[in-house]
């Protein structure tokens, strides 16, 4: 029995999704591993502006991806480049895992990151591309529950080497796990679907046809939406070719994919500045400054990421019924919020000074937080860029937000072990301060993007004024705009029957 189209749909987006995974874990193992004694002994005992580079690597590895992995998806298509973001990261892990000096893992993560970055930016851009649009983001933000799964498995396999293991296996375990879930998708992404938009950009319109067909009528290429959705998608790559022919050029210069291209490159730096990044890569540090110690961390940190992947479940599930703009101003506030609080329990009650109920209070605070930045931040922001361009100049500037999101992972990653030394506590009012200016900055100048057919986004940001509250645009229902596509679909086939009968056989 065929699966119903949506199902078939949903189930190669989540399967696209499992290079999140391989993100996932390896943001979350780094913190056992930096711990481990033998880890310590073979890397010479880096000192903390080592350990951060460490870190770091991966993610300019994953910054330097995206100089190439946009126009690698347009020539060779989004599978082929999947697999090749595989077998890069695939290196990487084994070079990390071999390690025998600190120049290993540097280069070991340089490279896992490059793959880490194309599979990153790849999965939601491929998502995207197939989904129906009333699914459209529960598709896209797959791969921030994939990445939550991956977080998940880090901490217990983390938590269970730090403590069961001794000598390199306590490290090198870990970090071999990391490769395990890239094998079956580079071995098995080909089976999958490639983007019918893709096709369609590189003239190959019965395949994009057939492609749709699978995807969304079971196979059925006369089915009214697929008829409907195939003649849209055409028309606009024909538009996109003639309007254009330098895809890098039309992003610059055309008013509208610039102020959609600055809106995608804020969005990213705005990931970084609620402070997840912080807590995900120093909370043993962190802890330590309200008195809790490492082994104590690693334990919370796998409570943590049980309520990260219940976040990221909410938001697979209401996304497609709240929008994307409310959710993102409601969760930036309210992170803003646990921030100001943590703050505040962290500059009363320091490590020292033994009061149990203030150290729970700032653990509430972090899960707290991030449960709040699961269930909106974290997710929409890989899933509204991919939806926000059409397909001439979607890969290469889903690649440019993708860039701006790991150079300021990067740079929070760099700056917070000083920041610690320096200021201390008052580092955290940076993040304090930054929810609720981002929560405003969306609130003025984020426009809904829910159920929009990807073919019409451009129209749409050509009409919605940048001050956004003072539009009067009103947006139909997903459901709705699929039922308009299909009953256009079916006038389209029933004026071809009329012409053939008109003009005989």
């Amino acid at each position: 029995m065929a699966l119903p189209p949506k199902v078939y749909t949903w189930l190669c987006g989540l399967f696209a999704a499992l290079g999140s995974v391989t993100f996932g874990y390896d943001l979350g193992i780094i913190a056992s591993v930096l711990p481990a004694e033998d880890f310590n002994r073979v890397a010479g005992n880096p000192d903390a502006t080592a350990q951060g580079l460490i870190v770091g690597c991966l993610l300019l590895g994953a910054f330097a991806s995206n100089i190439y992995v946009g126009s690698l998806a347009d020539w060779v298509g989004r599978r082929v480049s999947i697999i090749a973001g595989c077998l890069i990261f695939l290196l990487g892990g084994g070079i990390q895992t071999g390690a025998q000096n600190v120049s290993y893992m540097y280069g070991g993560r340089f490279l896992a990151g490059m793959g880490i970055g194309m599979l990153a930016m790849l999965a939601p851009l491929y998502q995207a591309e197939i989904a129906h649009p009333s699914i459209r983001g529960r598709l896209t933000t797959l791969q921030q529950f994939m990445l939550g799964i991956g977080a998940l498995i880090a901490s217990f396999i983390g938590y269970g080497c730090f403590h069961g293991l001794t000598g390199a296996a306590q490290w090198r375990l870990p970090l071999g796990i990391q490769m395990l879930p890239a094998l079956p998708l580079a071995l098995f992404i080909l089976l999958l679907p490639e983007s019918p938009r893709y096709l369609a950009m590189r003239g190959r319109d019965q395949e994009a046809l057939h492609v749709l067909a699978r995807l969304h009528a079971r196979g059925d290429i006369h089915d009214s939406f697929v008829v409907a959705e195939h003649h849209e998608i055409l028309n606009q790559v024909a538009i996109e070719k003639e309007e254009t022919r330098d895809a890098w050029v039309q992003l610059f210069t055309k008013r509208s994919n610039l102020r959609r291209l600055l809106l995608g490159i804020a969005l990213q730096f705005s990931v970084q500045m609620t402070g997840v990044s912080v807590i995900q890569y120093y909370s043993p540090q962190i802890f330590a400054s309200i008195g809790i110690d490492t082994s104590t961390t690693l334990g919370l940190q796998s409570g943590n990421s049980v309520i990260a992947l219940i976040g990221e479940g909410l938001c697979v599930w209401f996304i497609d019924r709240l929008g994307r703009r409310g959710p993102l101003i409601w969760s930036n506030a309210i992170s803003g919020l646990t921030f100001v609080i943590g703050t505040i329990i962290i500059k009363l009650f320091p490590a020292g000074s033994d009061n149990a109920n203030a150290s729970r209070a700032f653990v509430a605070m972090t899960w707290l937080f991030n449960l709040v930045f699961s269930s909106g931040i974290g997710p929409l922001s890989w899933a509204i860029p991919v939806e926000m361009f059409n397909s001439a100049t979607r890969a290469k500037a889903t690649a440019l937000t993708s860039a701006a999101a790991w150079i300021s992972n990067f740079m929070i990653a760099q700056v917070t072990p000083p920041a610690f030394a320096n200021v201390g506590w008052r580092f955290y009012l940076v993040f304090a301060i930054c929810g609720f200016t981002n929560a405003l900055f969306f609130w003025a100048f984020l426009p809904e993007t829910r159920g929009i057919p990807l073919e019409e986004l451009d129209e749409y940001f050509e009409k919605v004024p940048f001050f956004v509250p003072h539009s009067q645009l009103h947006l139909s229902a997903a459901e709705t705009r699929e039922e308009e596509l299909r009953r256009e679909g079916a006038e389209d086939m029933q004026e071809k029957e009329d012409i053939k009968h008109i003009d005989g056989p």
